[in-house]
């Protein structure tokens, strides 16, 4: 009976799990292929391979063909377990506190192109929640200037394979934080008004032509970083600038669709994550708790 139940117990887990991604029973090979794609980066391939049981055998039991059998269901869970040995450690979601001390230490630095060029990296990044491969393909040509701010429109993104084309807007700021004003800056201090936006500048501060690695906005965060003496260096990373908005847009209770929009999530569920990472403190049940016992110790006294 114990078996029976904890079974019960992970099927449930699994189609939780699945149907928060974004998913819904039935599904098609596709989708489950996608769910799997997606999960990867934090469930070990042994969980992963436990869940497609269970989502296949809610079809089974409803009479309905199994997906998990798919071939391509099966070729990419291999992947999975060939490339994932084991869950990857996420990236450390910045915090608006992070982002301000980021800022100010630019701010004190001497003046320089590689300056300008990351105080502009660092804004745009963040408020505009992009993919590290999203914002080194940014180029002028991308870019339309509006009162309100700027349109940043993305030829081609991991949630647009067709290269169909993605927007993302970037309002102006109200002060010194400013991603337009700052990518303004950039683009007049370094000559730029064609081509890659998010260049590489060499040892002698002299702006080279080739576009920024993916690899090279990493090691901008992680210095960065290590100046301001962060303790979570490691676990810094281009992916740091979608997680925290997102959990930073959460805590200041910003409109579910909101977030979406802004980072271009295509499945709800990616975004409700984040959304309870980022509540996870203020919408907690425990605070209304804490403050009860405590009122009752004070009341005893």
């Amino acid at each position: 009976m114990a078996t029976t139940d904890n079974t019960r117990r992970t099927y449930r887990a699994a189609i939780r799990s699945f149907e928060r991604w974004g998913g819904r029973l039935p599904t098609q090979p596709a989708t489950l292929a996608a769910y799997l794609s997606d999960q990867a980066v934090a469930l070990n391939p042994r969980t992963l391979d436990v869940y497609l049981t269970a989502l296949g055998r809610w079809h089974q039991t409803q009479g309905l063909r199994d997906p998990a059998r798919d071939p391509g269901v099966r070729k990419t869970l291999e992947g999975i377990r060939r490339v994932h040995g084991r869950p990857k450690r996420q990236a450390r979601a910045l915090r608006l506190e992070h982002i301000a001390v980021f800022l100010q230490t630019l701010q004190q630095q001497p003046d320089s192109l590689k300056k300008h060029r990351d105080w502009a990296l660092l804004q745009v990044g963040f408020f505009g929640a992009f993919r590290r491969s999203e914002l080194v393909t940014i180029e002028v040509e991308d870019l339309s200037w509006e009162p309100e701010g700027l349109v940043v429109t993305l030829p081609r993104s991991k949630t647009d394979p067709h290269g169909e084309g993605l927007k993302r807007a970037l309002p102006r700021g109200n002060g010194p934080v400013c991603p337009v004003s700052a990518l303004e800056n950039w683009l007049k201090r370094a000559g730029i008004h064609e081509g890659p936006v998010f260049r590489a500048v060499n040892r002698w501060d002299r702006l080279q032509p080739q576009a920024l690695s993916g690899g090279s906005v990493n090691r901008i965060l992680k210095a960065l970083g290590e100046t301001c003496d962060l303790d979570f260096v490691p676990t810094l990373s281009s992916h740091s600038f979608r997680r925290g908005l997102s959990t930073a847009a959460a805590r200041e209770k910003v409109d579910f669709a909101q977030i979406k929009r802004q980072g271009g999530w295509k499945h709800d569920g990616t975004v409700r994550g984040y959304i309870e990472e980022g509540q996870q403190f203020t919408d907690n049940a425990a605070s209304t708790l804490l403050a009860k016992v405590a009122s009752l110790i004070e009341g005893s006294d």
